[in-house]
C-alpha cells in the first residue's frame, strides 16, 4: 500500500482510488491501459467498479502512484 498517496488499501483498490488516481496523474483512460499493459475497457470496469485490479494489475498502480503528477507541488521526489 502506498500510504502517502492514500492508495490501494490492504483490501485492493477501489473504483474511487483508481480514478482518483488516473485524474492526479493527468491521464486518459487510454493512457493509463497504455502504462499498465491493459486496454483501456479494463481501467473503464475498475472505474465503474465492475472489476477491481488485482494480482500485478494492482502492484503496478501502486508503482503508478508512487509517481508524482506533472502539477504536485513539493521539493523533491
Amino acid at each position: 500500500m502506498d500510504e502517502r498517496a492514500g492508495y490501494g488499501s490492504r483490501e485492493g483498490w477501489t473504483a474511487e482510488e483508481v480514478l482518483a488516481l488516473r485524474r492526479r496523474l493527468g491521464l486518459s483512460q487510454a493512457a493509463m491501459a497504455r502504462r499498465l499493459g491493459v486496454r483501456q475497457q479494463t481501467i473503464s470496469e475498475w472505474e465503474t467498479g465492475l472489476h477491481r485490479p488485482r494480482g500485478a494489475s494492482a502492484r503496478l498502480l501502486r508503482l503508478l502512484a508512487e509517481e508524482r503528477a506533472p502539477y504536485d507541488a513539493g521539493d523533491g521526489p
